[in-house]
């Protein structure tokens, strides 16, 4: 059956799309590379204290993401534009991010994590207001399968570039500093500015609103009008009738959810793998550098595979490589050292693989799913954030219950400690075998995920 042809993409619109994901992946990387390790080791803050502000924050975040999607969606069908909230995260997150980091020197411990805590929670919401709308675009820019693979695949390029930017320039930055509060503020000045700079560039390609549309009350399939403003309980009720009546959708969720648990987990331990195991608080940057480099080099491959063999068998096997990585790692326990920069570099490769097919694939989902129903893009996008920002939430909380159960002693500026025996094991093992049980867990809820080429290009 031949593919679906739309409008072609402009390279504008492929270029300053893709450019939304410096912030993405900006806000998405640092603090989840170091918060945890800002809140124990600088501000003094408990492990299991520190991983209950990441996940508050991140348990904020799911719980507007389904109120944003709906919401998102009534300004496409009254304004004909996603734009309104998008504005209020390109102006707010970049503020809110740098607050993050912004503690003053010689807080006390419980105050400095109430500063922590809010800052981040207005970061998140921020960012939710980008990135819902952000996620639903491409299923509105093109009807073609083989575009939004295009699209996505370029996306996730910068995307992962902007995870080697961050990830490896945020902790040079940081490092430039004697004090390492100065350090983290210069580091989140630097990086809200990049923020900015990429999510004011995709904005641009969103539709202004429409002020013939303002007013309208869209009609449903029954032909009853909505209300204009929906109860808040129907924001949720609407995102579990999404989940709900889309087998692909949860199926690709699930999947995505465990992974994104997985690189939460690997991406959270890592700065305390570069301090106590490979004994240099700076190779962290190494790490960073050997997992998103060859992902930068090798994305536009997967979308190779991806064409010849379907992206769901393309994803398929970008995950079973990086199980194979997460279980070579694991002697890593009883034999540190920098061997484990070759599998760190084959989970790169694989990395580009996990992030641009199921992005790909989630434009394809919302395309089924609006043939039968009533468009909801925005509904899936926020349920599809709430579930990614979820997943790296409680990878960083995951880890530091390891922590905590392990004996990981906590540290303010300028503090040495020594850590037992038991504590760099649990760090070895959450970078580790953890993510290898988790990646067992995702193959197969994506055995399950039923919807191929034939079924998107159907009309």
């Amino acid at each position: 059956m031949a593919e679906q042809r739309g409008p072609s993409l402009s390279t504008k619109t492929t270029v300053r799309y893709a450019l939304g994901s410096l912030g993405t992946g900006g806000f998405a990387t640092l603090p989840g590379l170091v918060l945890v390790y800002y809140l124990t080791d600088t501000l003094g803050i408990a492990a299991l204290a520190a991983g209950a502000v990441v996940t508050l924050a991140k348990v904020w975040d799911v719980v507007i993401d389904p109120v944003i999607g709906g919401l998102s969606d009534r300004a496409l069908q009254t304004r004909g534009s996603r734009r309104a909230p998008m504005i209020l995260g390109v102006i707010g997150l970049p503020f809110a991010f740098l607050a993050t980091f912004s503690v003053p020197a010689g807080l006390p411990p419980a105050a400095a994590m109430a500063w922590v805590l809010i800052a981040f929670i207005l970061a998140a919401t921020f960012f939710s207001l980008f990135q819902v709308p952000y996620i639903a675009l491409p299923a509105e820019l093109t009807p073609s399968y083989s575009a939004r693979t295009h699209l996505l695949t370029w996306r996730v390029v910068v995307l992962t570039a902007a995870i080697l930017l961050f990830g490896g320039g945020g902790p040079e930055i940081r490092g430039l500093f004697s004090s390492p509060y100065l350090g983290y503020f210069v580091m989140a000045l630097a990086s809200a500015l990049v923020i900015f700079i990429g999510i004011a560039a995709a904005i641009t390609i969103v539709p202004k609103p429409n002020p013939e549309m303002t007013g309208s009350l869209p009609t449903g399939h029954r032909g009853v009008s909505r209300p204009v403003n929906p109860p808040l309980l129907d924001h949720y009720r609407n995102s579990w009738k999404a989940l709900k009546g889309s087998q692909p959708f949860r199926a690709l969720l699930a999947t995505f959810v465990l992974q994104g648990l997985t690189t939460g987990l690997m991406l959270a331990s890592a700065q305390f793998v570069a301090r106590w195991i490979l004994d240099d608080e700076g190779a962290v940057t190494l790490l960073f550098i050997c997992l998103i480099g060859p992902a930068l080099l090798v994305a536009p491959a997967w979308k190779s595979v991806a064409g010849r063999w379907g992206k769901e068998r393309a994803f398929a096997i970008a995950s079973v490589l990086f199980l194979a990585a997460n279980l070579c790692s694991i002697p890593l326990a009883w034999a540190p050292g920098y061997w484990i920069v070759a599998p760190i570099v084959v989970a790169g490769a694989a990395y580009a693989g996990m992030q641009t097919l199921p992005l790909a694939m989630l434009p394809d989902v919302i395309a089924v799913d609006a043939r039968t129903r009533t468009a909801r893009a925005g509904v899936l996008g926020g349920v599809w954030t709430a579930g990614e920002t979820a997943g790296m939430a409680l990878g960083a909380t995951v880890l530091t219950v390891v922590l905590a159960l392990s004996g990981y002693v906590e540290s303010s500026a300028g503090v040495t400690v020594v850590q037992p025996d038991s504590a760099v094991l649990g760090i070895a093992l959450s970078f580790s075998a953890v993510p290898a049980a988790l990646m067992i867990l995702s193959l197969v809820t994506l055995g399950r995920y039923r919807l191929r080429k034939e079924d998107v290009e159907y009309a």
